[in-house]
């Protein structure tokens, strides 16, 4: 029996034929006229209300991504959140906290320019009066005006961006996840001046990584965290990668105290994973690049951030919970210094005219996270919620 299969037109009133096409005659015709079959029978198999709808969820996502822009004349001392949203999803975003007036006001980067901030917001620098927003998964670096949010270039050519540090106003350093080099750019001109090779071809796992950068006397050390054990050290006056220092897996946070020494948090490696091992935290003299102390966590990469105040003397942790010790103590406390009950604790910054401590609960990664501040006495003096995955602070 031959059937014969009839594309319509839906028009809301009788349906009209167009035209007649018997099955056996496409597979003769070849198989793109039976693509073409298949098609048009699936598109116009929706009745009339399905496509309508369908129609108008289209239009209103449309609508919702036509953003109005608004101005912004932020004078004020304030905090930078920076939100780093899902992978993939596009959904980074930029946070503004006004501390004398205890109010946030949220995507200030798709506010101020009618633009999506991006895919993975990872980090922020400021430097004199512009904040370098530097977006991972999106590949580039927006530069933005500290006080308005205001678009003034961008950074592009770049493979997954992580940090940047400045070396001079025409010189800054920008790590990156997956490119194994350091790429040297020059912000006034937003072009990429060279990139230090920092690749190994013999080890199991792809490295190396680079992450965040601290300065010391010559020498800027990166930690090469994903997948990885390794400080590096970088000549700053040649750009070459001079040394490797081996500490536990994932170092994740790096700082500098006061006495020159170098502080690094390693979270072991995620749970179940093939590249997991002990969680910790390593003292190194950045001298002779040799490890002066190695304490061990308890909660494997749940260690997700730390900080220190200042005057580079006291040191904030995350273990789970918030801890605080001397950068000449001997040993880590073992007594909370805040206890984060049910929170997803993630971040930290603490303010440099302050004092006070900022933390971020990413709660379940896929809701927008909340801050909370505290004082000095341990007194949560306010609470905000800002976008999704609150990852760091930065004060203005």
């Amino acid at each position: 029996m031959v059937t014969n299969y009839k594309l319509q037109i839906i028009n809301n009133k009788k349906i009209t034929n167009i035209f007649s096409i018997n099955k056996f005659e496409i597979w003769n015709s070849g198989i793109v006229y039976y693509l073409k079959f298949v098609i048009y029978n699936l598109l116009f198999s929706f009745r009339t209300g399905v496509f309508i709808i369908l129609l108008l969820f289209l239009n209103s996502c449309m609508k919702d991504d036509m953003r109005p822009i608004k101005e912004f004349n932020t004078s004020n001392k304030g905090v930078f959140v920076v939100c780093e949203g899902n992978f993939m999803y596009g959904n980074a975003s930029l946070s503004y906290y006004d501390k004398q007036y205890k109010t946030v006001e949220n995507t200030v980067f798709l506010k101020a320019n009618g633009i999506p901030l991006g895919d993975v917001a990872q980090s922020l620098t400021i430097y004199d009066s512009t904040a370098y927003i530097v977006v991972n998964n999106s590949g580039k670096i927006y530069m933005i005006d500290v006080n308005n949010f205001v678009y003034k270039g961008k950074i592009t050519g770049l493979v997954s961006p992580r940090y940047m540090q400045f070396i001079s106003p025409s010189k800054a350093y920008v790590t990156d996840m997956y490119s194994k080099c350091i790429y040297t750019v020059n912000p006034q001109t937003s072009s990429i001046i060279n990139t230090i090779d920092i690749a190994t071809e013999s080890e199991q796992y792809y490295r190396h990584s680079s992450e965040e950068i601290v300065f010391c006397d010559k020498y800027m050390f990166t930690n090469s965290w994903s997948y990885n054990d390794k400080i590096l050290v970088i000549d700053t006056e040649t750009d070459k990668l001079i040394d490797t220092i081996t500490v536990f897996k994932q170092p994740r946070k790096i700082i500098l105290d006061k006495n020159k020494k170098l502080w690094v948090l390693c979270d072991g490696g995620y749970d179940n994973s093939p590249y997991q091992d002990k969680s910790g935290i390593v003292k190194i003299n950045t001298g002779n690049f040799q490890i002066e102390k190695m304490f061990e966590l308890n909660n494997s990469s749940i260690s997700s951030d730390m900080k220190i105040n200042f005057n580079g003397d006291t040191i904030y942790y995350i273990d789970r919970h918030i801890y605080r010790f001397h950068v000449n103590d001997n040993e880590l406390p073992t007594t909370e210094y805040i206890n984060s009950g049910n929170k997803n604790l993630y971040a930290l910054g603490i303010d440099p005219y302050n004092s006070d401590l900022y933390v971020s609960d990413a709660i379940d990664f896929m809701q927008s996270g909340v801050i909370y501040r505290y004082n000095a006495n341990k007194e949560c003096v306010d609470t905000f919620e800002v976008g999704i995955i609150p990852n760091s602070f930065v004060f203005k």
